[in-house]
């Protein structure tokens, strides 16, 4: 009987692997060619590998209480690949979901069931011009945005980056940034190729050209040398984090825009992609894309409130260690940031709790804040403690935020997860800016303790990326609505 058992089982995983193997093929021409990136229930198959594929079905179950298969998911990805779509994001798992068990499973043809869910891209054009984009500094935020622009080469790619700008240029400087970005010591190998071109002073991965450019200041690059114009260029160094300072970067000829990775201060919008993004109008000119925690902390505060109302409450993120932060004892002008990050709880504050306001005012005056930073390089905690404007409970709090992580205009987002084993490490490389720890929800009448879990780095590097999109005018539908 075990033989049968076994026998079964590995049939079973063949099969898993036959069709997600197929898969792969279909799903990067999807993107290459027509910019169309795949899903399923949230979770990017780009650049995935069939193992990638296989986990992606199995995490259906989480949602839906039974697993979907490969071979009813197939089919869509197939049927995908023959027809003319505008750029999107396509989650084939919900497609495959509503097709067989779900308000299409009365229909018997595929073809009229996409066209229908897909009208809004189906025989439409692609109108969108690609962006020139350049990454001004290149340490842990720089770099990772630069795999998140390199993963998405291709004929229709629309953000192409054109170039960094770095302070330096000493022997050997240039390779010492192509090993940077080729290993990382928290999130793992370059997923590809990088070659230096010493002689045109540039990096060559998977397909990009990226020309290395070094200066002290904005003022003194000249971008149209190098063949880019009407750029975003994003602030990575921090040094300027006002409307004067970051508008020095628009004196470079071929800058359009300025993007800041920190908090801005003054009259500078400071935007969380899903929360406030409409706000970016096309004379914005100079945009904040704000801080990790804030991006982790207010897609979750947003649904809350509109589902239950928020009447106060505090904010403590449990953070790991920064770069600003010594290995060993040392002067520091921060108060406890002296001393060693490695060895030491350090209590120190945030920003964030206040800085939610800004992106979504209706939370101003509500939320305090604190910050412990801990011995751990990258993936923090943020634990939300609120009053809420009525009672409710565990079950009723869970549900509503995993709905909203699948089905909300925050579904990119909000991530979820049931898991009562998880820790950090396990969640280096998430793309959704807040993954709420489900389990370790606690909850009182009306008072509320959420623990949200986010990949400082990666993910906020994730959102990022989005409000770029939106300073480009770059638009992508996430389909089925």
């Amino acid at each position: 009987m075990n033989q049968q058992v076994e026998q079964d089982l590995q049939n079973s995983w063949q099969e898993r692997q036959e069709y997600a193997e197929r898969m792969l093929p279909l799903i990067g021409k999807l993107y290459r060619n027509r910019a169309i990136e795949i899903s399923v229930y949230g979770r990017s198959l780009l650049n995935a590998s069939a193992i990638d594929v296989i986990k992606a079905h199995r995490s259906v179950r989480l949602h839906e209480g039974q697993k979907l298969r490969l071979r009813e998911s197939f089919p869509i990805v197939d049927a995908l690949s023959v027809l003319q779509l505008a750029p999107a994001q396509i989650d084939v798992g919900k497609l495959a979901w509503e097709f067989n068990y779900g308000r299409g499973k009365e229909q018997t043809e595929l073809g009229a069931f996409l066209n229908q869910e897909l009208s809004d891209i189906v025989n439409q054009g692609d109108e969108q011009a690609p962006q020139d984009v350049v990454l001004y500094g290149f340490g842990r935020i720089g770099r990772l945005l630069a795999r998140l622009l390199i993963e998405r080469q291709g004929t229709n790619n629309k953000l192409r980056l054109r170039a960094i700008v770095v302070r330096g240029g000493g022997d050997g400087d240039l390779e010492k940034r192509a090993s940077l970005l080729r290993r990382d010591s928290v999130h793992g190998p370059f997923n590809g190729s990088i070659t230096v071109d010493k002689e045109r002073n540039a990096l060559l991965a998977n397909g990009s050209f990226i020309q290395v450019i070094y200066a002290n200041s904005p003022q003194e690059v000249d971008y149209t040398q190098y063949g880019i114009d009407n750029a975003i260029v994003v602030d990575n160094t921090g040094m300027w984090r006002d409307r004067d300072g970051l508008g020095i970067h628009l004196q470079s000829k071929g800058a359009k825009k300025v993007l800041l990775t920190a908090p801005g201060k003054g009259d500078i919008k400071n935007i969380v992609h899903g929360v406030n993004h409409t706000d970016i109008l096309d004379a914005d000119v100079i945009m904040s894309a704000a801080s990790c925690t804030t991006n982790a902390i207010t897609p979750v505060l947003k649904v809350l409130d509109e589902k239950f109302g928020i009447l106060n409450g505090h904010v403590e993120t449990v953070h790991s260690y920064t770069n600003d932060q010594n290995l060993i004892d040392n002067f520091h002008k921060g108060e406890r940031r002296g001393r060693s990050a490695p060895l030491n709880m350090v209590l120190s504050e945030t920003g964030a709790a206040t800085a939610v306001a800004k992106a979504f005012p209706k939370l101003a005056g509500k939320l305090t804040g604190n910050s412990i930073r801990v011995p751990t390089p990258n993936v923090s905690m943020a634990i939300l403690s609120l009053n809420l404007e009525r009672a409710t409970t565990k079950d009723e709090v869970n549900d509503y935020i995993q709905y909203a992580s699948l089905f909300s205009d925050l579904q990119h987002q909000i991530d979820f997860t049931r898991s009562t084993e998880i820790v950090s490490s396990d969640l280096v490389g998430a793309r959704a800016t807040s993954i709420i720890d489900s389990s370790a929800t606690i909850v009182s009448e009306n008072r509320v303790n959420l623990y949200v879990w986010y990949d400082n780095e990666f993910g906020y590097s994730c959102q990022v990326m989005r409000v770029v999109r939106d300073m480009a005018g770059i638009t992508s539908p996430t389909l089925p609505k």
